[in-house]
């Protein structure tokens, strides 16, 4: 069975504050969410629309330089975008690319972006992302439990 939200997190650990998205899925994987699956990549490729199959909702969570702090949370819609390629998409080309292939809309799908200041390879992650990422938890958390959805079995 399918669990009806999923939060997936983009990011790569190894490029200082653009860790914050693996970084919440990891504390959030730490509380007993029955109605919740977490999955963490890289990066988002097409092959992902699978994982949105039977959901209810999705929460996509990313490190962004260009949000406000701490974060910035809001509802997507599908859009075609200059990401839609084989290799790395993003969640807007993401949701417009299941309805491409499904025929219908993807699940509600939210983006959660925690603002992040330093990206360089090798780089740890940054004070003022870690304390992003504390209000960034709080907000995901506070998704999962009031979502609606959380309670209903997955279709």
């Amino acid at each position: 069975m399918v669990a009806p939200l999923l939060v997936f997190a983009i990011g790569n650990e190894s490029r200082g504050d653009d860790a914050l998205g693996p970084l919440l899925v990891r504390r959030l994987q730490g509380s007993r969410f029955d109605s919740v699956e977490f999955i963490e990549d890289f990066q988002l490729q097409v092959e992902h629309i699978t994982d949105l199959i039977g959901r209810s909702a999705v929460l996509f969570v990313d490190a962004d330089v260009s949000c406000i702090a701490p974060f910035q949370f809001s509802v997507i819609t599908s859009a075609q975008d200059n990401s839609y390629t084989s290799h790395a998409m993003s969640p807007y080309a993401l949701l417009h690319t299941y309805r491409h292939v499904y025929g219908n809309d993807a699940p509600k799908s939210f983006l959660l972006r925690i603002r992040g200041y330093g990206f360089e390879l090798g780089a740890s992650l940054s004070d003022e992302a870690a304390a992003n990422l504390e209000r960034a938890s709080s907000k995901a958390r506070e998704w999962i439990t009031d979502y609606p959805a959380a309670q209903q079995p997955s279709v």
